[in-house]
Order: C-alpha cells, then structure tokens, then sequence
C-alpha cells in the first residue's frame, strides 16, 4: 500500500481517468458507474471482515448466519452474484455489464436504504473496459486504514465535478469550503440539515468532525431537488459507513421534515440568485420565511431565511452565499436588518475567487445562530458580528483553481473561537504558513493566539457593533469593516495587488450584467404597460 493515501487517489485517478479518455463514453455517463465501482469495491471489504468475524463467532451454533447479523453490524448484505471477488474473476468473454448491473439490484432488494439508489447503466460500457476498471479498483488494499474508501470516493466526486463545470457544482462542494463551515459550526452531536444536500458532503465532513472530537450522535436528513444527486447522495453516504433520511424534492415548497424550529445544525451551498419562485405560495408559511418574500425576483433571501427557521433556539447554520446578498438594496436589504437585529448574524467570510468548480466569482459564507429571546435579558443579547475577509488566504492548486490547506482553514475558525471565547481544538498559529500576512498583522495574531483573547486584525478580521453595521446600511460585507492592512516597508508585490483588484473588477462586472438584466426586464414590462 502506498504510504499516502493521496498517492492512491492519484493513481487510480490517472489510471481510470486514462481508461475513459480512450473510451466512447462521455463524463456525464462515465462518473456515476465509476464511484458505483468504488462503492462495490467499500462494500466487499466491508462484508469480508464481518463474514469472517461471524463466521468465528457462529462456530459450534445451530442457527445459521444471516442477513440480520451482517446488517445488525451496519454492513451491507452482498448477495453471492454482487461480491467483487465473484465478478473480478468471470470467465472470460462473460457480459460483465450485465453481471454489474445484475449485482447492483441485487444489493438495492437486500438492503432496503439503497432501493433505486445504485448505477445500473454498465452495459453502456465495452467489456475490456470494464475488465480493466475492475483490475484498477482491486488495487485498493483490504487492510487501508481509517476511513479510506471514502476519502477515495470523495476525491473521485470532485474530479468528476472538476470535469463537468456548471453541472458539477450541483452535486459537489469543494472539500475546503465544506471543512470551514464544519469547523465554524462545530457540529458536535444531534440533529442536521441541508435543504440543498447535492452528494452530502456536509454531512461527511460533520461526522469527521464528531469522530475527531469524540463527539455523540448526529441524525443526518437532507433534501436534494435532482434525483440523481440523491442517489449520489446516499451512496456518499454509505460509503462512509452513514445512514440517515435523504429525500428527493424542491425545498422552497417541500417540508418533508417539517423543519421550523426543528435543527441544531443547518448547513448548505444554495444555488445562487434562483429566479421563477412562486414567492405566492412560499408567502403562505410565514413560520418559514419570517421576515417576508422579496420584491424582486431572486431566492437569496428566501434560501436565508429557509435556513434561519430550520434551527432550534441555540442552533447555529453555515451556509455558501452570493456576494451580492450582502449588499442588496430594497426589499432585500429590510429583510437583511430584520434578520441582523434579530441576533441571527454571528459570523461573515468572504471568500475570494476561483474556489468553486464552476465559476470564478468570490463569494460569502454566512454564519447563523438562533437566539433565545424569550429567555434572555436585552444586555445579554449579540451586540456585534465578527467579519473575516479571507479573499487573501488561498493555496492555488493549478491556474483556474483555489483552496484551503488545514492551517488556512485553521487560522479562520480559530479567529471565530477567540471571538466566543472558545478552545482552539490545538489550532497553533505559524506565521510562516501565511507569507502574504504583513508585519503589523502577524504581530495582532501572535499577540491574540499567546492571550487567548480576540483582536481586530486590519485587513483580516474585524468585530463590528450592530450600530456600526446600520452605519453602513446594513451591509454584511466583510470588505466594509476590516479595514486594509499596514504594509510591511517592503515594496508591495505588484502581481498580487492586480489580482486583488482584477478580483473586485470581475465581482462588479457581475453584479454590472445582473442589474443590466433587470432593468432590461424591467423596460420590456414597462413597454406592455404603457401598450397595454
């Protein structure tokens, strides 16, 4: 076995990767019947080592084995026909397109979550190279460590998502993004959502979380609009050894979990700026969206709002937001104050461009808590919000592509725990991991990191009063807050500067096309008007 577990992904990357590039199958048909094969490959391994314990355990018994002692030890039941061994040594010239698809019902009739769940689409797929996606596959050692297949398969999502632009960032969140919210929310046990799931990473990297921290026990329930993502999904999950309630359906109008009030933790990355909502009917529940529908035609405030009613009283949501949302004007800025001094905002990160698969705006991360106002005195509710501008905290993994290392992700949640007062969870600050710090910055840091207690970092972070936030009219945008950093004596890195402002010129651009359309809309509708 390889000594890191990022060679093996690597490896059976480039090998599977290379095996499509010479087949006739496009992306889209390709991905999902391969992370199908690594969730049959999970599954053997899985069934091989209780097969074996029980088969220990049942010696000298009368009772035979059955499917209820695999399944009471949370394995899948693999029916002989739906074991890896048995289809990676079928005699050769066998349909094994056929047999793959054939295994996979058989494991959805034995196991009642998987029903309609696994890829049944291998007789697209020539033999030969199914034979050899097999042999790729059976390179993972039975013996890999931890958690291993489903970091193998998370990986796999994300090239995947990488390769299929706009419809990748449907179904998959890249793993840093994911990571912070986690660790900003700090999901240590009961009950989660995510309205707009996609292929469950957030419910992945919480429960990470809670066997990093030895947390209890997380009960997982998601809703997906696509019904492929859903299968994606469920299979994600099961690869990671998780169950929990994902169901198919339109979260604006479906309420399958019956949600207001329900959740310690809601987390999601929404499709942004949705127009064509039946704002209508979504204004009959006003449980849901307690601060009232937008006048213009954008599901922003409407996702916000979702996310805000979900939470029971001390529950806290993280959640991927567009940029805009934290300076729209209008109806969307009065839904924006109530929801700001109702105590809702703890938290703000920008996040700066090409971090997502799909476009290369930056964007917000939004942070949410549900107070306790019936139970609490007025000294005692959030008098201030915490903005952290992280536009200038990245690794570029290649031209078009950003992420977080650990330490990056580090550094800004433990901003957010000095704010609480909170435990670091070890988190140690080193300078030398965040070389585009300036001198004054890194000295705020050291000094707040050695006392345990918060300080505003010009440029980073700042602790903005509600008094302060109605000054700016109401605008949730971290870059109005923390400031600009003093510069080190050193010439300024001219390169980095012009990323800096080319990333504020394509944010405006955007927002430039937005309204452009809209007020196109609106000059056709007023033209009807006045023919009419």
């Amino acid at each position: 076995m390889p000594n890191n577990l990022k060679e093996l992904e690597d490896r059976l990357w480039a090998a599977a990767d290379q095996l499509r590039a010479n087949s006739h199958l496009k992306a889209g048909e390709y991905s999902v019947p391969v992370l199908g094969l690594i969730f049959l490959r999970f599954a053997e391994v899985r069934f091989a080592q209780a097969d074996a314990e029980l088969q220990a355990a049942f010696v000298g018994r009368r009772r035979g084995i059955t499917r209820a002692d695999y399944q009471a030890r949370r394995v899948l039941f693999l029916p002989g026909r739906a074991r890896w061994t048995h289809l990676l040594h079928l005699p050769e010239g066998e349909d094994l397109g056929k047999a793959l698809n054939e295994a996979m019902s058989d494991i959805e009739r034995e196991n009642d979550d998987l029903k309609g769940v696994l890829p049944k689409s291998y007789n697209l797929f020539d033999n030969s190279l199914l034979v050899e996606l097999l042999k790729t596959f059976n390179a993972i050692p039975v013996d890999v460590e931890g958690d291993a297949f489903g970091k193998i398969y998370e990986y796999f999502l994300g090239k995947f998502a990488m390769g299929e632009g706009q419809r990748g960032g449907e179904f998959f969140t890249p793993t840093s993004i994911v990571k912070l919210i986690v660790e900003m929310i700090q999901p240590y046990e009961g009950l989660i959502y995510d309205p707009a799931c996609g292929s469950g990473g957030m419910f992945v990297q919480s429960a990470d979380f809670v066997r990093r921290h030895q947390g209890g026990t997380l009960v997982i329930h998601g809703q997906e609009r696509v019904e492929e993502t859903v299968r994606l999904c469920k299979m994600n999950l099961a690869v990671h050894g998780l169950g929990g309630s994902v169901i198919q359906g339109n979260s604006y109008y479906s309420d399958p979990f019956e949600a207001v009030g329900k959740f310690d933790y809601v987390m999601a990355n929404p499709p942004f700026n949705v127009d064509g909502i039946n704002k209508e009917e979504l204004a009959k529940r006003s449980d849901r969206f307690p601060f009232g529908m937008p006048k213009n035609d954008n599901g922003n405030t409407i996702w916000i709002q979702l996310f805000y009613s979900s939470l029971a009283v001390g529950g806290k949501a993280g959640f991927v937001m567009a940029n805009s949302a934290s300076d729209a004007r209008q109806s969307e800025l009065e839904i924006r104050r109530q929801l700001i001094q109702a105590g809702a905002v703890e938290a703000m990160v920008a996040v700066g461009s090409n971090m997502f698969y799909t476009v290369t705006l930056p964007c917000t991360l939004w942070f949410l808590r549900r107070f306790d106002f019936a139970n609490a005195p007025l000294s005692a509710r959030p008098q201030q919000i915490l903005f952290i501008d992280a536009r200038g905290i990245y690794t570029q993994i290649d031209r078009a592509h950003r992420e977080w290392t650990e330490a990056q992700i580090g550094l800004i949640a433990s901003l957010a725990r000095l704010y609480r007062g909170e435990d670091l969870n070890g988190f140690v600050f080193d300078p030398a991991q965040f070389p585009n710090f300036t001198e004054s910055q890194v000295s705020l840091l050291h000094s707040a990191f050695s006392t345990l207690h918060y300080k505003d970092v010009p440029g980073l972070c700042k602790a903005a009063t509600l008094a302060e936030v109605e000054a700016q009219g109401w605008s949730l945008n971290p870059g109005r807050y923390v400031g600009v950093a003093e510069k080190n004596a050193e010439t300024v890195d001219f390169a980095v500067q012009l990323e800096e402002l080319n990333e504020e010129l394509e944010a405006l651009n955007a927002e430039a096309r937005v309204l452009e359309e809209k007020i196109a809309e609106n000059f056709v509708q007023i033209l009807k008007n006045t023919n009419a």
